[in-house]
C-alpha cells in the first residue's frame, strides 16, 4: 500500500506527458528566430482583383476564375483545382486569398463545363483532360513570373492534379510542385476496399515537392490513405511533408462564419502561410 502511494503520483505524471513522435527541428513547425528573437513572421498581402475567363478544351469551354494582385506585376503561376464541392462562393473566396500572398492563381470550374453537378459520387474521367487544359492555358499568360506552375487543390481535386502531374506527364516539365489540403489520393471510382485500405499508385510516380495538409480529425478511411502515401513517398526519398492540424477536420480552409471555430481559422492561416512559402522556393 505504501509502494502504491508513493508510485501514484509518478503514474499520474508519467499518463499526462505528451507522447512526442520526433523532435520539433524535424517536425517542421519549430522556428528559432521566433523563440530566441520573438520574431513572427509578417506575411505579404496585395490588393486582389478578379475576372472570370473561358478556357476552350477539345470539346468544352471551361469557366475559369482568375485572381491576381492588381498592380500589373507579374508572379507566379498557380493552379487552383477544386473538389467536390465545386467553385462556389466559399472556394472562390480560398482563391482571392492564395492570390494575396502575391501569385497568378487560375482556378478551372470543371464541373459547370460539363454540367455536373454539386458532389459527384461518380467520378468522370475527362475531368483529368479539363484539368490539364486548364494547366496549359495558365501557362501561356504572359503576367505570370514563372515558367511552370504549382498544382494547388483540396479533397477531389487533390486526385484531379495527381493524374495531371503523374498521368499526363506534366511533373517537372510543367509542375514545379504539388500542395493539397486533405486530398482524395484514390480513383473515387475504384471499391470500398480500395478506398479505405489503398491509395491511388499514382501518388508513388510523385517526383515533385509535395506539401499536404490535414486535420487531425480527418475521416479515417480518408486519412488512412494520405498518410500511406506519404509516408510511401518519403520512404522513396522524395521530398514530401505531412501537416496535421490538432482539433480540426475536413473544410477548415473554408468552413463559414456560421460553423467556424477559432481552430479552423489558425489552421488555414497557417496552412497558406506555409504553402506561400512552399510554393515561392520551388517557383523560383
Amino acid at each position: 500500500m505504501h509502494l502504491f502511494r508513493l508510485l501514484a503520483p509518478l503514474a499520474l505524471f508519467l499518463a499526462t506527458v505528451p507522447v512526442q513522435a520526433q523532435p520539433p527541428e524535424e517536425a517542421g513547425w519549430w522556428d528559432n528566430d521566433w523563440w530566441f528573437e520573438g520574431v513572427l513572421p509578417a506575411p505579404q498581402t496585395l490588393a486582389v482583383r478578379t475576372e472570370w475567363v473561358e478556357v476552350s478544351g477539345e470539346d468544352v469551354d471551361i469557366p475559369a476564375l482568375v485572381a491576381r494582385p492588381d498592380d500589373g506585376k507579374r508572379y507566379p503561376a498557380v493552379l487552383f483545382q477544386h473538389g467536390r464541392r465545386g467553385l462556389d462562393e466559399l472556394i472562390q473566396l480560398h482563391v482571392k486569398r492564395l492570390a494575396a500572398r502575391g501569385f497568378v492563381v487560375l482556378a478551372p470550374d470543371i464541373y459547370s463545363a460539363r454540367f455536373v453537378e454539386k458532389f459527384p459520387i461518380e467520378h468522370d474521367y475527362a475531368l483529368e483532360q479539363d484539368v490539364g487544359v486548364a494547366l496549359d492555358a495558365l501557362l501561356e499568360r504572359t503576367d505570370i513570373s514563372s515558367s511552370r506552375a504549382c498544382l494547388y487543390s483540396h479533397t477531389r481535386g487533390g486526385y484531379y492534379t495527381l493524374k495531371v502531374a503523374v498521368t499526363q506527364q506534366r511533373q517537372e516539365r510543367d509542375v514545379a510542385c504539388y500542395v493539397s489540403y486533405y486530398p482524395h489520393m484514390q480513383d473515387p471510382n475504384a471499391p470500398e476496399p480500395m478506398q479505405v485500405y489503398r491509395y491511388a499508385p499514382e501518388a508513388d510516380e510523385l517526383t515533385i515537392p509535395t506539401l499536404i495538409f490535414i486535420g487531425e480529425e480527418e475521416q479515417y478511411q480518408r486519412r488512412r490513405g494520405i498518410e500511406m502515401a506519404v509516408q510511401s513517398l518519403q520512404e522513396k526519398g522524395r521530398p514530401a511533408r505531412l501537416v496535421v492540424y490538432p482539433g480540426v477536420g475536413r473544410g477548415f480552409d473554408f468552413r463559414p462564419d456560421s460553423v467556424r471555430t477559432f481552430a479552423d481559422d489558425l489552421a488555414a492561416k497557417d496552412a497558406i502561410w506555409r504553402a506561400t512559402r512552399f510554393m515561392r522556393r520551388h517557383l523560383q
